[in-house]
């Protein structure tokens, strides 16, 4: 089992940036697979960004594409989320995941966080 903690939310204005950071416990974060998952109010939790375990090959939606950047450190057992032009439609609150069977993007067998909430105001 897999706890994770996400950091780094609060308020900023549109155009500015944050750096959500998820902290994941045991022993075997380098085996699996993490990414990012944000939710509105009154809408699905939808599919951010994702990293495999070695950390070499990241995948976004196209909605962040070229503004997000994922990358994880295996030695602090820590995934981040590098958030930068940000827009008032990216508030939301964000989730962090983890899988071990190497794919978050199904959202099968996945790990969560609690969240933590990004508002952007305009």
């Amino acid at each position: 089992q897999v706890q994770l903690v996400e950091s780094g939310g609060g308020l900023v204005q549109a155009g500015g940036s944050l750096r959500l950071s998820c902290a994941a416990s045991g022993r075997t974060f380098s085996s699996y697979a993490m990414g990012w998952f944000r939710q509105a109010p009154e809408k699905e939790r939808e599919f951010v960004a994702a990293i495999k375990w070695s950390g070499g090959s990241a995948y976004y939606a196209d909605f962040v594409k070229g503004r997000f950047t994922i990358s994880r450190d295996n030695a602090k057992n820590t995934v981040y989320l590098q958030m930068n032009s940000l827009k008032p439609e990216d508030t939301a609150v964000y989730y962090c995941a983890a899988n071990a069977r190497g794919m978050v993007i199904t959202r099968r067998d996945n790990y969560w966080g609690q969240g933590t909430q990004v508002t952007v105001s305009s």
